[in-house]
């Protein structure tokens, strides 16, 4: 077993690897197609060709697309992503101050997402066909159709423009004033933890209405356990396999969003920075923020694999996709 974990992680990180080099080669290569002269506009529409060349020198510009490449990993390797072509500050300091702004938005979308999944899929669950399962079923029928950009202009007309009851834009740190910072977060959520959300519950209570019929379920009914206790402690958890996994697909699809909305309601995210850099052709700020997406994504895919872990012991042996399958087959089967 110590091998097979062993094992394990070494693939991981043999992934992980090959994922982040992957990805940073080929925003490398797309960046060196763009039209326009990096250097020209660092140097100013009046440099002369002397100062030109002093500029493409210093950016490695006068390097082959792999040489460039290969120069710009051996200072990312330090934890040096270079400095932006305006202003010439470190992108890490860069990243470091607008990365928070992100991620208190995409854990907040996705604790609220998942929150409002797991409390009306246990409820529709166990009462199906009233009420609040057919209300949830068409709220997440809506919401999953409709895109982030359209939604948030929905919340912005009804609760900025018509209520007036919080902010368009702007962001009030959660360290300086945490009800300024609940209302400036409310709707940029909102619009992205809406569609999730429908998602979640649409998965969830499928699996949950499955796990319900099971006989394991039946037998501890008989047994005169409590409703609630059955479905918290007996049905959800393993009911929670395929949500589990959609979350962590949709983790990563969330800070895609976040770009649009960010944008949309001028929040100081990475997104709205991966925007402005390639506005103002900044390409190293923006091979420096597609290597923090990079990582960040395939770090929550590895964070999926331990939560299957913690969900059954007996999956976090297997190491494998197939066997997580075998494994979770078989405890259903034999439960």
């Amino acid at each position: 077993m110590g091998f097979d974990v062993i094992r394990y992680l070494l693939r991981r990180i043999a992934y992980l690897v090959i994922v982040l080099f992957a990805a940073t080669f080929m925003i490398s290569a797309m960046l060196s197609l763009v039209p326009g002269d990096p250097a020209a506009a660092v140097a100013g529409e009046n440099a002369t060709p002397e100062q030109l060349a002093a500029v493409r020198k210093a950016m490695h510009l006068d390097q082959s697309l792999v040489g460039r490449y290969l120069t710009w990993v051996g200072h990312a390797l330090r934890g040096d992503l270079g400095n932006s072509l305006l202003g010439a500050r470190p992108i890490s300091a860069s990243i470091g101050q607008y990365l928070p702004v992100t991620l208190e938005l995409v854990i907040v979308a996705q604790l609220l997402a998942l929150g409002y999944a797991i409390v009306t899929s246990v409820y529709a669950a166990d009462h199906p066909g009233g009420i609040v399962d057919r209300v949830t079923t068409t709220f997440s029928s809506i919401v999953m159709s409709t895109p982030q950009f359209v939604l948030g202009l929905v919340l912005i007309l009804w609760f900025s423009v018509k209520l007036r009851w919080l902010p368009v834009a702007g962001w009030t740190p959660l360290t300086d004033n945490i009800w300024g910072n609940l209302k400036a977060i409310t709707l940029p959520v909102l619009a992205i933890a809406a569609g999730p959300a429908g998602n979640y519950q649409a998965v969830l209570r499928s699996d949950m209405g499955r796990t319900l019929r099971e006989d394991y379920i039946v037998m501890a009914e008989a047994k005169g356990l409590s409703p609630l206790r059955i479905r918290l402690r007996h049905a959800l958890r393993p009911s929670l396999f395929s949500t589990v996994t959609l979350a962590g697909v949709t983790t990563a699809r969330l800070i895609g969003g976040a770009v649009i909305v960010e944008n949309m309601f001028a929040l100081p995210g990475i997104g709205r920075m991966l925007v402005d850099s390639v506005n103002y052709h900044d390409y190293t700020a923006v091979q420096g923020v597609v290597a923090v997406i990079a990582v960040g994504c395939v770090l929550i895919n590895t964070s999926i694999d331990l939560i299957y872990a913690m969900l059954d012991p007996r999956v976090g042996r297997l190491g494998s996709n197939r066997g997580r399958r075998r494994s979770y087959r078989g405890s259903r089967a034999h439960a």
